[in-house]
């Protein structure tokens, strides 16, 4: 027997992604609204779906968090610390040397004598060794060591940081940096001089010979292809630096530059690399690298691991920066997948790579195109939201039981329905084998085998679908859309349209939008159909004169106008232009009713939606009707659709008696 266990959404629940029609599901109703869809789309990227489609804020998040966990566990006073270990163990070490040289027999007294004033001597040296690190640094690069593996520590130490301090200008030499050779050493001067010379030119507006330089210094240039590659790579290396700078106390912060100026004892050396800081201060600003962070954790760090750390955190930083200004997926391209798994997690890799794809997801399915730069929403995609708001009013009617009004038969255009009849010649054969046995069976009695006549058998009533011509007249006046009710008419349009494409491909369907005139809209027009704010008036009279004529095209015997509209006629044609005024006017209502009585000769039936209950709109569609013998329903906005389309549907089924 299987177990379900249910528990409150916490986020750690893991759904399918959105695939196409769940993102233009979720986008349907604010394209509907008039929004661009680029607007969409960004605001989708931005916010995301509930439960479904993590959003920019999410992964905004996640990289924070991961940031936080950063400052949340190490500490940077330890940085100091390990160089001041090291150090201790540097004099630790060579204390031990001198110690055990001591008890080691010696030749004679004379040697004996002369070592042991030489080891005075060093102790004395090393017991007054200044307390501060830089000092220590200073003091021990004039000492001679007795113990070689002192003098290799010490050497090893001043390796370390002189590497470091080279490495947060140019990060990508770390192999080269490590156990320079003399000879190294002086290209490493080279190098920076005339690194400096080539920027002094580009300062001064020159163009100095990018490639020149890198063939000369490939381990310098590295994958840049121009000078503004090359510094931003040094920017991005030296802002490592100075966050660790400014991110420690000021004590701290003293001492470890002391330890590097200390630890730079090659003059030459150097003396290029201040007039390269300087330069590069007049490149960009210092102030603007690096960022000073708190960290309150507890887990030490060496130099080498405080710097890497720094470059980790600063490149979180970009990242989330890229991310709060990111408005379109193309605007993520530039963030590296590996790199975002790597620094926060598989869980914000994959929210990058779903909101990165929204745009080609819908592009190839080929509801979207880029028309000049900008998507687009194609027909296809305009049918598929129309699909969809068939399914959601079709849903409702599900749920609702149609809606508390009935559709007056079952089953689809042509299926049988649940009643039966006497079958006579010309019934489609479908037989109701119990109804036609039964019948037998009372007729002749109990017995076998029961014998069947043409009287016993009963087939299943069925329907006949009427082919029909139908306008759609939908009102797009200003008071629509300030009542709430321009998006579902233009769902129910949309809805309409897919039915009929879907169910009834012999039908005609003409859209009609009219506010102060009235035109013919194609589908495909209305996810981009708006109102126009310095437009007045509900020009009924101009949208039944253009139906009769779309209509007169049709060769459909059941004619109908679906009127959706949320006020009375305040407008008509006069001398050609429309003429508008409110409170109506008696010949407004004259010249439409004019127009309700020549579509009613035309066997034109008008059903009037009425999404509002004003005085002078029901009085003038009771005129109408009186006239048209249409019918006439007053529906909120959030039920035009199963209204309008239970009645279409009903109205075009017909039983066979």
């Amino acid at each position: 027997m299987s177990a379900f266990v249910y528990r409150n959404w916490d986020g750690s629940q893991r759904l399918e992604p959105f695939d196409a029609d769940d993102l233009l599901g979720a986008v349907a109703d604010d394209l509907l609204a008039g929004e661009d869809l680029e607007d969409v789309l960004s605001r989708l990227m931005r916010w995301g779906h509930p439960e479904r489609l993590e959003g920019l804020q999410e992964l905004l998040e996640r990289l924070r968090d991961a940031r936080r966990r950063n400052l949340e566990r190490h500490e940077l006073n330890s940085v100091v610390d390990d160089i001041q270990k090291r150090l201790e163990d540097v004099v630790n070490t060579e204390r031990s040397g001198i110690e055990e040289r001591k008890q080691r027999p010696a030749p004679n007294e004379q040697l004996r004598q002369a070592f042991e004033k030489m080891a005075g001597e060093r102790e004395q040296k090393l017991n007054e060794l200044p307390d501060d690190p830089a000092g220590k640094i200073r003091e021990l690069q004039q000492y001679e060591f007795i113990e070689p593996k002192a003098q290799e520590k010490f050497q090893d130490l001043l390796k370390m940081l002189q590497e470091q301090v080279m490495q947060s200008y140019f990060s990508g030499m770390q192999q080269a940096l490590q156990g320079m050779t003399a000879d190294q050493a002086k290209r490493l001067r080279d190098m920076v001089r005339d690194l400096n010379r080539a920027l002094q030119e580009k300062l001064a507006g020159g163009e100095p010979d990018f490639e020149a330089f890198q063939r000369k210094y490939p381990e310098l240039a590295g994958q840049a292809k121009n000078w503004d590659e090359l510094l931003e790579q040094m920017a991005r290396s030296m802002a490592a630096m100075r966050s660790l700078m400014q991110s420690m106390s000021p004590e701290m912060r003293q001492q470890l530059e002391q330890m590097i100026d200390s630890a730079m004892n090659d003059p030459s050396l150097r003396q290029a690399m201040d007039e390269l800081s300087a330069t590069l201060s007049q490149l960009f600003p210092m102030e603007s690298l690096g960022r000073q962070m708190r960290f309150t954790g507890d887990d030490p760090l060496t130099l080498a691991e405080a710097l890497e750390l720094m470059g980790r955190m600063n490149e979180l930083s970009g990242m989330e920066r890229l991310v709060q200004s990111a408005r379109s997926p193309e605007d993520l391209a530039s963030l590296d997948p590996d790199r975002v798994e790597e620094l926060a997690g598989t869980e914000a890799r994959a929210a990058l790579e779903r909101l990165g794809n929204l745009a080609k997801i819908l592009e190839e399915a080929g509801y979207i195109k880029k028309e000049r730069g900008r998507y687009e929403l194609t027909a296809r995609g305009i049918r598929k939201i129309g699909q969809r708001s068939l399914e959601e009013i079709f849903a409702t009617l599900k749920r609702d039981a149609f809606g508390k009004h009935r559709a007056r038969f079952r089953g689809r255009g042509g299926d049988p329905t649940d009643e039966t009849k006497v079958y006579e010649f010309g019934d489609a054969f479908l037989m109701d084998l119990p109804g036609t046995v039964r019948t037998a069976v009372m007729r002749g009695g109990v017995g076998t085998p029961v014998k069947l006549t043409a009287e016993d058998f009963s087939v299943y009533r069925t329907e006949y679908l009427t082919q029909s011509a139908t306008v759609l007249m939908v009102d797009v006046s200003r008071s629509m859309l300030f009542r709430g009710c321009f998006l579902a008419a233009k769902k129910v349009a949309l809805a309409l349209d897919s039915l009929i494409r879907g169910q009834f491909p012999k039908d005609d369907l003409f859209i009609i939008g009219f506010s102060a005139q009235a035109e013919q809209l194609k589908p495909e027009e209305l996810p981009r159909l708006t109102w126009n704010e310095f437009v007045y008036g509900t020009n009924m009279q101009h949208g039944f004169s253009l139906a009769r004529q779309l209509l007169s095209r049709s060769r459909g015997r059941n004619k109908q106008i679906i009127l959706i509209t949320d006020g009375e006629p305040t407008a008509h044609i006069e001398d050609g232009r429309p003429r508008f005024n409110y409170p109506p006017t008696k010949r407004t209502f004259e010249e439409t009713l004019r127009e309700v009585v020549r579509c009613t000769r035309e066997n034109i039936v008008i059903n009037t939606f009425m999404l509002a209950r004003g005085h002078y709109l029901v009085d003038f569609v009771n005129q109408m009707s009186k006239i048209n013998h249409g019918r006439a329903f007053f529906v909120t906005p959030d039920r035009l659709g199963e209204y309008v389309l239970v009645d279409y549907v009903s109205n075009k089924r017909r039983r066979i008696a």
